[in-house]
């Protein structure tokens, strides 16, 4: 048997929702099926919705589990258990919702995804950078461990929605991730060379500049957002090509030695930032904070902060005031959610914003 996956994503990354196994014994109903979804250390049951043939198999709808986890699948048919995992799915053999509406390309040593708009002439271009744990060489965790650039493109289809997937994995990068959790401020833990680093920034923005040579792109209104890691490659971003951009918005920025000196140094940028008030790595607003009010001491008008509370946190599911400490601070990391469901208009801030 051989089994293919539906994913769609959601607030939380994607989740699974259905799933084709193909070479099927004939007559599987939901009591041959077992299936148990593995997030961290807990494990839930998840129930068979339907079951309905197709060519060679069946479809096999769920209630949906989130795929930045594991699961077991267990087929029991006439007392013979068939085993599958996360492991037993090929790339190939993953089904994401609306990724078709992005073209995989490669530029040079830049691998990513591009949604084009339908509207003739020079388009707007917003540029997302993933979070640390999306990176790789897949082209596609970067598209569903988290809301992203899927969302952006809804949200605005008259607009290019470029998705870099930036190179390395997050072990490359963080041997110690304590690090992080200790210390924001950490230096001597990041592996050069991996992650948002400014040569490969730099070679994404060549990108752009060819699209707007090409008459695609509209050179007076290029975007950049980034979540977490890719807050601060969103910052560097600036550093690296800041005459590419017309505004930035990054959300939950990495704050390190030279991302807060790029982020203090913006008097003339036009940048909303925004993070929960306390997250997993301590202080990360403390720094945000006062780089901003740097920004409005030296009279940049268009600097501008947002801070989640828990309890905004909680309208979407996340940051449950029952959950220990660490865990709720971990949650509530997740402030792209907030921002890319465009909380305080923030994202129609950005994408109205010219040069």
């Amino acid at each position: 048997m051989k089994l293919s996956v539906y994913v769609e994503v959601k607030n939380r990354g994607w989740e699974a929702v259905a799933l084709d196994l193909y070479d099927a014994p004939s007559g599987l109903t939901a009591d041959n099926i077992s299936l148990t979804a593995y997030l961290g250390n807990r494990s839930v049951n998840r129930k068979v919705r339907s079951i309905s043939p197709i060519a060679k198999g069946c479809h096999i709808v769920i209630d949906p589990i989130y795929y930045n986890g594991d699961f077991k699948l267990e087929i029991n048919h006439n007392n013979n258990i068939t085993s599958f995992s996360k492991k037993d799915v090929e790339l190939d053999n993953i089904h994401v919702k609306d990724l078709d509406k992005f073209e995989a390309k490669k530029d040079g040593d830049v691998i990513y995804r591009l949604y084009s708009p339908k509207a003739d002439g020079p388009r707007p271009l917003l540029l997302f950078l993933h979070g640390g744990g999306e990176c790789g060489s897949d082209n596609l965790i970067h598209m569903t461990g988290t809301l992203g650039a899927l969302k952006l493109a809804e949200m605005y289809p008259d607009l290019y929605v470029m998705a870099p997937q930036a190179p390395g994995s997050i072990s490359e990068m963080l041997p110690d991730p304590s690090v992080v959790f200790k210390n924001t401020f950490y230096t001597t833990s990041i592996m050069p060379g991996f992650g948002w680093n400014r040569e490969y920034i730099a070679k994404v923005c060549d990108v752009i500049r060819k699209m707007i040579a090409a008459g695609k792109v509209d050179p007076d209104k290029v975007f950049v957002t980034g979540l977490s890691m890719g807050g601060c490659g969103a910052l560097r971003a600036l550093s690296v090509a800041g005459d590419l951009f017309a505004a930035a918005a990054p959300v939950c920025p990495t704050m390190m030695p030279d991302t807060y000196n790029i982020l203090s140094s913006l008097t003339d940028t036009k940048i909303w930032v925004s993070t929960a008030y306390v997250d997993h790595t301590f202080y990360r607003h403390k720094y945000i904070v006062d780089a901003i009010m740097k920004l409005k001491d030296a009279g940049n008008k268009n600097a501008h902060l947002t801070l989640y509370a828990p309890e905004e946190f909680e309208k979407y599911g996340f940051a449950d005031p029952e959950l220990p400490l660490m865990e709720k601070f971990s949650e509530n990391h997740n402030a792209w959610v907030l921002t890319y469901n465009n909380e305080y208009g923030i994202m129609d801030w950005l994408v109205s914003q010219h040069k």
